[in-house]
Formats: structure tokens, C-alpha cells, sequence
């Protein structure tokens, strides 16, 4: 975050919060004009980005995932060194993704990594087949999304990341990444579109194709940057922890998330949970509520209501159990 954003007080970014949701909202329609049926999608990553919550993409090879990602980046304009993207796999080393080893550092009995160009350094990450990765990367991995650091010749540093997107063809079912997979609260599938939608695939595919070869960008549109989304997660931030009343006893819920909408939020969740086996920790409670506060805000500037609840679609944590909640969740909230 710059310096001049992160001295931004609430005054301020409250006076500014309508113009930043214009320009979010802006920014996720024009995306959306050059993909074919990925708008949710699309609304999906600018909320994570926004919640600073990190997003798994579910879906087989062809599907726009690698596309939705870079155009994004492109859309938020990001300068050299603040993108990093890297295909995992087994072989993968710590190196290729948190940059190598100082070996003149090595020689004088430090461990230190030269890690500018590499993950640690970039505000936007995307990560291809993140499950096929190693234990070596996953540890790596697990402290750089739970807590954004990295260590140092053993000191905890911080990393530059704002945005994480993941994308995998499959979902693994080992226990050894049961914790990574909670980290990625939302997981959101990437379907094939050319069964219902076969004519405008072969026109945006053909035009995609046309301006990479031409080498141009007109999704690179300029509608909002980087600082739009660290302002509005910033502003965002502040809100929750305002506490209002001589005693504080009015919290974020009173305001912005009406009692029977929690009552059926919570009624929702025990139903996945007994009927389908959906596994949903603490943890993943508290991330969710925020980030249906942050999808409120996002798409009407309000407090939450029945439609945002559609969000609870992506706890799926197997590719099963996200096709079924892709199609109950709607249904339990009447939608």
C-alpha cells in the first residue's frame, strides 16, 4: 500500500467511497465485456481483491483461468515486478517462487534470499496447479497466506502481497494440503461455455487472439488501479472495527447485516454442514462474513442483502461439493 493511502483517515475514505465504488464498478463491467459468461467470475475476483481474500479458480485446461487473471492484471495496470505468476509442480524448488539463495550472502554465513522479481515482492500473485506443489513450496506458501511474510536468514519479513489468485485443473483430496485448502475460503468453479454459448466463444476467442498478435490491451481500460482496491480495503477495514454508542455496543452486524439475514446465513451453513458434509471452520466463518460485507458494499453500497448471501455457493471444498453448492445454495436462500 503507498504511504499516502495507508495515512488516509476514515473522513477520508469515507468521503471518497462513492467515487471508489464507481470505479470499481466500472472496472468489473468493462473486464467482463471480453469474456463470455465469466461476469460472476470476474465480480468474484474484484471482491477477493477488495477483501485482500485469496481465490481458487476450479477448472479443466481451456477455461479462461490463466486469461481472467492476466487480464485482470492488465486492467489494474501494474507496473513491472508487481506481478508474479508461476506454474507449480512437484519438482518446483522454494527457489523458483521466493527467488534463490544469496550465494556471496551463503559464503559470509547467511541465508538470505534474492527475492525482487519473485513472490515475496509482487502485489499481485497468481499461482497455476497450486495443489501439484511440494511440501517445501506449501509450507512457503501456508506463512505467506496466513500471516504475509517470509523468512529471512530465519527473521520474519513482510511480502508486498495484496492480491493472490490460484488456479488448479482438480482438487486433491490428501490430508497434507487440508490446510492450504482452508486458506482459500472461496473456491469458485471455471466452466466450459461452448455448449450454450458456442457462436460468441468463436468471436471473443478470435478478437483475443487478434490483439495479442497485435499486441494489444484494449481491456487495459484505466477504470481503477491498485490504490481504488487497497483505499476501498482499507475503508473497509476501518468500518468493521468501528464500534458506535456510548458503549459500543452497536457492531458492524447491527449496521450493515439485518438479523434475519445472519439468521439465514447461519441456518444455510448448518444445513451444508449436516446434509452435505461441508467442512467450514471458524476461521472460515469469520472471513465469510467479511467478505459478504465487502460483496455488499462492492455491488450496492449497503448493507448485506438476500443476493449477496449467493456467495456461500463457493465453500465447496472438493470439485463435488462445488457443483452441488453451485446449485443448492441458490435454492435453500429461494433465489
Amino acid at each position: 500500500m503507498s504511504a499516502d493511502t495507508t495515512a488516509l483517515s476514515f473522513e477520508q475514505l469515507s468521503a471518497e467511497a462513492h467515487a471508489l465504488r464507481a470505479r470499481l464498478d466500472r472496472f468489473r463491467q468493462a473486464l467482463g465485456r471480453y469474456f463470455v459468461k465469466k461476469q460472476e467470475l470476474i465480480d468474484l475476483m474484484t471482491v477477493c481483491a477488495v477483501a485482500q481474500e485469496p481465490l481458487l479458480l476450479v477448472g479443466p485446461p481451456g477455461t479462461a483461468k490463466s486469461d481472467l487473471v492476466l487480464k485482470f492484471k492488465d486492467a489494474l495496470g501494474l507496473k513491472d515486478g508487481e506481478y508474479f505468476e508461476y506454474m507449480l509442480t512437484r519438482f518446483t524448488e522454494p527457489g523458483e517462487v521466493m527467488g534463490p539463495i544469496d550465494v556471496a550472502k551463503l559464503r559470509e554465513g547467511r541465508y538470505l534470499r534474492r527475492s525482487q522479481g519473485k513472490l515475496p515482492t509482487a502485489k499481485l500473485v497468481f499461482l497455476d496447479e497450486i495443489f501439484k506443489s511440494n511440501s517445501a513450496i506449501l509450507n512457503a506458501l501456508l506463512t505467506v497466506v496466513n500471516e504475509r511474510k517470509y523468512y529471512q536468514d530465519g527473521q520474519p519479513v513482510p511480502v508486498e502481497l495484496k492480491i493472490l489468485f490460484a488456479a488448479t485443473n482438480e482438487i486433491p483430496e490428501h490430508s497434507e494440503l487440508a490446510a492450504l485448502k482452508d486458506r482459500f475460503c472461496l473456491k469458485a468453479a471455471c466452466r466450459s461455455v461452448s455448449e450454450d454459448h458456442f457462436l460468441p466463444l468463436i468471436d471473443a476467442g478470435l478478437a483475443s487472439q487478434s490483439w495479442k498478435d497485435l499486441g494489444q490491451k484494449p481491456w487495459a481500460e484505466s477504470h481503477a488501479t491498485l490504490d481504488d482496491f487497497l483505499k476501498a480495503n482499507r475503508y473497509l477495514a476501518m468500518q468493521f472495527g468501528r464500534a458506535e454508542g456510548a458503549n459500543g455496543e452497536e457492531k458492524d452486524r447491527h449496521r450493515f447485516f439485518p438479523e434475519p439475514l445472519l439468521l439465514e446465513l447461519r441456518r444455510v451453513l448448518r444445513t451444508l454442514v449436516r446434509e452435505d458434509g461441508v467442512f467450514i471452520s471458524d476461521r472460515k466463518i469469520v472471513k465469510l462474513y467479511r467478505l459478504l460485507r465487502t460483496r455488499a458494499w462492492v455491488m450496492h453500497g449497503g448493507a448485506v442483502e438476500r443476493e449477496d448471501l449467493r456467495m456461500l455457493s463457493y465453500l465447496g471444498e472438493t470439485r463435488d461439493e462445488i457443483d452441488l453448492l453451485e446449485d443448492k445454495v441458490p435454492k435453500l436462500l429461494g433465489l
